[in-house]
């Protein structure tokens, strides 16, 4: 069954990287819409820019998305890890700049508020796409793969030179509500040390201690430390499951990440649609969609974060 929201709602904040002000509002979409943003300050070209994996032009330290016209959509992962999580098919995003905002560095602003509104179910069935065959992709920084399994599952391995963080890993059955309940509150991070490089190459404009969890070494520079001891690799998994969102619709396998970042998972959906024999896209059962991320997920799921 495909979904999209009750009510629409709107947020405000800054945008990670640009330190702008930012507003965004989630419209409610009829079926077969899918997922799509629209930049309401553009004023010349076209507006409209579709959240899927070939629209993708740009993976450093975030996820980019560009039509064929120029307009841009940046650090969308969070808010597409927060659909996928909550069921959301079909949405409108309207949006007054090129970023979206940050809120507190993770995903569970954007859960909250969808799961207070509610989903409305449409009357057109959904789909998935199954894998059928592994696919892996990998280059001097890591690797990431998916391969054929009976429900969405999530693997995924960190190594990170703060001692705070080090060597991190987790596996998750991203079914009935996994995400919200264990990812979507993880924060995004970063060393202390490449806060003033960011800076210095335009990045990062918009970081604080409120919005991001900064390390040094042992220490944790961010007011109240982790949310969770392993907060690092869970956040690593948002990140990668709002780039799997980009694959257009839920995917049924397993997905595995050995330090993958937003281009390693962008270039492994394409190298998955370059291969017509290691997937199928089918209609959605009843079996099936009882072990989607969203299924029968509510607002009582959400962990309470410090």
């Amino acid at each position: 069954m495909q979904t999209t929201l009750d009510n629409s709602i709107i947020f405000s904040g800054i945008g990670l990287h640009s330190g702008r002000d930012v507003t965004l509002t989630l419209k409610p979409a009829p079926e077969n819409h899918g997922i799509l943003f629209k930049r309401k300050d553009i004023k010349i070209g076209n507006p409209l820019v579709r959240a899927r994996w070939d629209y993708v032009s740009e993976t450093t330290l975030c996820t980019k998305l560009k039509n064929e016209d120029g307009t841009a959509i940046s650090t969308i992962e969070h808010l597409m890890a927060a659909l996928a999580g909550c069921g959301i098919t079909n949405v409108l995003i309207e949006i007054d700049s090129e970023e979206v905002p940050i809120l507190d560095g993770s995903a569970a602003p954007f859960v909250k508020q969808i799961l207070e509104v509610g989903l409305k179910k449409l009357s057109s069935s959904s789909r998935i796409i199954r894998i059928t065959r592994p696919v892996i992709f990998e280059n001097k920084s890591g690797w990431a793969s998916l391969s054929p399994y009976d429900r969405p599952e999530m693997e995924y391995f960190i190594d990170f030179d703060d001692c705070v963080i080090g060597k991190q890993s987790k596996t998750l059955n991203m079914s009935n509500g996994s995400f919200v309940k264990e990812l979507c509150s993880s924060r995004t991070f970063c060393s202390n040390k490449d806060v003033e490089t960011m800076r210095e190459n335009g990045l990062a404009l918009g970081g604080n201690f409120t919005n991001a969890v900064v390390v040094d070494g042992e220490k944790v520079l961010s007011p109240g430390g982790m949310r969770y001891q392993d907060e690092a690799v869970r956040h690593k998994m948002l990140d990668a499951f709002g780039d799997l969102a980009l694959a257009g619709a839920p995917i049924l396998g397993k997905y595995e990440g050995h330090k993958a970042g937003h281009s390693i998972t962008n270039s492994l959906l394409r190298k998955l649609f370059s291969r017509p024999d290691s997937y199928t896209v089918e209609n959605c059962s009843e079996e099936v969609f009882d072990v989607l991320p969203g299924s029968g997920v509510d607002l009582a799921e959400l962990t309470a974060v410090a």
